[in-house]
């Protein structure tokens, strides 16, 4: 995964509204929901989840499904996944002893 997908998604989950929205999907049983179902769970205007499920959608961690006259999302767990991996070698590449500052050496 590139540096830009990976700040993508972390502006995207940087939202607790965003985060809340991909649990809702994520507890489906049947593994997707319409957004109508996902503002009935949130105490916000149907344009506000809309506009957060737009940014999901453009960080690709959730897939739009037509369903009649309907849209209905659903988690790209593989997406998730591979930020999850992304993310944890990144943070532990950023974990290595950094280097004495010359303040330190003196």
């Amino acid at each position: 995964m590139q540096d830009d997908d990976i700040a993508a998604i972390m502006r995207a989950l940087g939202h607790p509204v965003r985060l809340n929205i991909l649990r809702i999907l994520a507890n489906q049983q049947r593994g997707e929901c319409c957004c109508a179902d996902v503002t009935d769970e949130l105490t916000l205007a149907q344009s506000t989840v809309s506009q957060h499920i737009k940014v999901l959608l453009d960080a690709g961690l959730i897939e739009r499904k037509p369903r009649g006259t309907r849209n209905c999302y659903i988690v790209q767990h593989e997406r998730l996944a591979a930020m999850g991996t992304a993310f944890s070698g990144m943070v532990a590449g950023l974990g290595r002893t950094a280097p004495k500052l010359e303040s330190e050496l003196a």
